[in-house]
């Protein structure tokens, strides 16, 4: 992987015509310490977020020694850097396949499920490859209410009355027990935890049976940008957040319970920024060689701000308008469907033009996982860059509300 100090220098030097990936080891293991030393339990990074092989071992670097995982294909993913890894098979529905693999194979030794009928699926394996139940914790997922990005209690969690009935299930069958909720991605409500704390408590003390483990799933907000046209929703910061979930679970008397966490976004957003070049400007319509089929789709669907910066190209002599003039354009994708359009603009200055590059922060989460290869586009570029995004200069992009005023 070629280095550079920044992704100005990486654009420059390599004039690139198909996006390319910026990524920052150090910026994504500083992170990630981070809320290891914030976090009261164990922390289990997402590899859903973002399961690049650069980021697994860079994160085992930094400490992390427990990863959450929803498929074999994420399983091989750590397994291919650490034999000894922890394993948190959290993902709610499972073919029973890819159970029986994870169990035999894997020595994987902690589930999550939501129903009866998952319950069944994994004591049948459990009994069939003659394991003792008492060595697996199984979590029972909980539905909970909160405002986020994404609101994952809409496909998965069971309801309380529910959680108790497959809780005393798991019991009778002499499994290790556990309670988890996840919040939903990208959270916006600093109240989400307390809620679902309080729910996991009321279930608790229902149950009559013992609660060896809480998992409080992941939601923990990575900092984006705000569209200055919109009403800015006010994020917690993970300082407040931690000081508020740490108050929660002693005030819920969960502080005696071991407690994992499985934070994605807030370890990885920071961590990648993109290289894209403008193959076109139609007035205030830019066509960019990326989109919401490549890197920009959580953008899109989350509704994300990205901040940006702009890299001019400085082959281009002559300019229209005013460098100092921050303007909103319209983003378009690199493929032939319609549908290809962020739904935030791009505020650059008005001088940008086709030729010239837009350097992209905070995309290490969920951009790379969920890139496509439609219309045969599929950016796999990657350079190492040393400067964290915004140090070499303010994004003169989205984030960038003092540029507007």
């Amino acid at each position: 992987m070629q280095r550079f100090a920044t992704a100005e220098e990486a654009a420059l030097a390599l004039r690139p015509d198909h996006p390319v990936y910026c990524f920052r080891p150090q910026v994504l293991a500083g992170d990630a310490r981070r809320f290891v030393a914030m976090f009261p339990g164990k922390t289990a990074y997402a590899v859903k977020t973002n399961g690049e092989h650069m980021v697994i071992e860079t994160l085992l670097g930094a400490g992390i020694s427990a990863f959450d995982v929803a498929s074999p294909g994420e399983i091989r993913a750590v397994r291919r850097f650490s034999s000894d890894a922890e394993l948190l098979y959290m993902h709610p529905v499972k073919a029973q396949s890819d159970i029986r693999l994870a169990l035999e194979s894997y020595a994987v030794r902690t589930l999550a499920v939501d129903h009866e009928d998952e319950i069944a699926k994994v004591h049948k394996i459990v009994r069939g490859l003659d394991i003792d139940p008492a060595t697996v914790t199984i979590f029972v997922r909980l539905q909970t209410r909160g405002h986020a990005a994404y609101e994952l209690s809409k496909k998965f969690g069971a309801a309380p009355a529910h959680a108790i009935e497959l809780l005393r299930r798991l019991d009778r069958y002499g499994y290790r027990l556990g309670l988890c909720f996840h919040v939903g991605s990208q959270v916006e409500d600093p109240l989400a935890y307390e809620r679902a704390l309080a729910s996991a408590d009321w279930v608790r003390n229902r149950a009559g049976v013992a609660i060896a483990e809480l998992d409080v799933g992941g939601g923990f907000p990575a900092e984006y940008g705000h569209d200055p046209r919109r009403r800015q929703v006010e994020m917690p910061s993970l300082d407040e957040l931690m000081a508020r979930l740490s108050a929660n679970i002693t005030e819920w008397g969960f502080a005696d319970t071991e407690l994992v966490a499985e934070p994605g976004r807030v370890i990885v957003a920071r961590a990648f920024s993109l290289i894209v070049r403008v193959l076109l400007r139609k007035g205030r319509r830019l066509y960019i060689n990326d989109g919401i089929w490549a890197s920009l789709s959580d953008s899109w669907t989350g509704r994300i701000t990205l901040p940006a910066r702009f890299v001019p190209d400085p082959a281009i002599r002559s300019r229209n308008g005013n460098p100092a003039n921050i303007v909103p354009f319209r983003v378009c994708g690199a493929t032939c469907d319609s549908v290809d359009i962020l739904s935030r603009p791009f505020y650059l200055p008005e001088t940008i033009d086709t030729g010239d590059w837009v350097e992209i922060g905070h995309i290490g989460a969920y951009s790379l996982a969920l890139r496509t290869n439609f219309n045969g586009f599929y950016p796999d570029t990657f350079v190492e860059v040393e400067t964290p995004f915004g140090q070499e200069g303010p994004p003169e992009g989205l984030a960038s509300i003092e540029t507007m005023a």
